[in-house]
């Protein structure tokens, strides 16, 4: 894996020691068994270059059906599948279409409207799987997007995906939130979408982000929310919708009140929608089970645990 590119941009020179080593420790073989499998599929896809690339469309693109051969497709079909489950998407790699398990347009169509223009813009986005919504930040003109995500298999499907975009204004990490710079104020925007409540303390995470922003610059947070809470908090037991690691669900007024306290301002919550098994759900590209396992099989507005089934909310603030 070679993350050049990235360490050719002179806006993190200063850092670039903090983010070699974090890198090195993501990376090391020892944590990842499968990886060097995962590289080798990497490694056996095709060469090809796409005669046309869609960013700003809901199926993010990379070439059409008639500029491979038939052994080609073939060949990348068999690769990309090997390296499921693909999570965030949809993609369109020449004639291969990724039904991913999300329908991540679906978040950036309720995501777009509420931000500033991103054109000529410095994005990070936190949290970013393989990199979809970095690839629609693109599309609406961001001038450079740095996504992060500690999943490896998340970064060679992106390397699978950059093997036809050769885009360098995007660069995807082996990253988490706690391995950036914790003074860093170069990004226009910050995205964190499905973080907050992972996190052991949501208002480290928040004070992570606002130290990543530059002056006035924007957070786009998207969460977990409840509608009531004691003290604005849930604290699931054990699981929410059989994952383990939901620290906290809080409500639109507790999440605000965390953004004031972590030192943003012109705070809102711009959109509060609910997660359908039509948004997320199982797929030939996902084949575990999916949202509709994780809901009470005969009340869907419950969790298998009896928690409120999963709502979101998408708050707008400033730095």
């Amino acid at each position: 894996m070679n993350f050049d590119n990235f360490f050719s941009h002179p806006e993190f020179s200063a850092w670039h020691t903090v983010f070699h080593d974090a890198i090195e420790r993501r990376t090391d073989p020892k944590r990842h068994g499968d990886l060097p499998d995962w590289l080798a599929i990497l490694h056996e896809l095709p060469d090809a270059r796409p005669s046309e690339i869609h960013l700003d469309r809901d199926t993010v693109t990379f070439g059409k059906a008639d500029d491979l051969t038939a052994e080609q497709a073939a060949k990348i079909r068999a690769g990309l599948l090997a390296l499921k489950p693909w999570r965030k998407g949809p993609y369109q790699v020449f004639d291969t279409f990724i039904d991913t398990e999300w329908r991540s347009d679906w978040k950036w169509q309720r995501v777009a409207p509420h931000i500033s223009d991103l054109n000529n813009r410095t994005v990070l986005d936190v949290g970013c799987g393989t990199g979809y919504h970095c690839w629609r930040m693109l599309g609406d003109g961001a001038r450079y997007v740095l996504g992060i995500d500690p999943s490896m298999r998340f970064i060679v499907q992106h390397l699978a995906l950059q093997r036809y975009a050769h885009n360098p204004r995007f660069d995807l990490l082996p990253l988490g939130i706690e391995d950036m710079p914790t003074d860093m104020p170069v990004f226009d925007t910050v995205f964190s979408m499905g973080v907050l409540y992972h996190r052991r303390r949501p208002i480290d995470h928040l004070l992570e982000l606002a130290g990543l922003l530059q002056a006035d610059g924007e957070l786009v947070l998207e969460t977990l929310i409840i509608d009531d809470a004691d003290n604005g908090v849930l604290t699931p037991k054990d699981r929410y919708a059989k994952m383990r690691n939901v620290w906290s669900i809080m409500t639109i007024d507790k999440i605000l009140e965390l953004l004031a306290e972590a030192g943003f301002k012109d705070a809102r919550c711009v959109d509060v929608s609910i997660t359908s098994t039509d948004e997320q759900r199982s797929t030939d590209w996902m084949t575990f089970h999916s949202l509709k396992e994780f809901l009470d099989p005969i009340d869907q507005s419950k969790t298998v645990e009896g928690y409120p089934a999963p709502k979101r909310g998408t708050f707008i603030a400033h730095r």
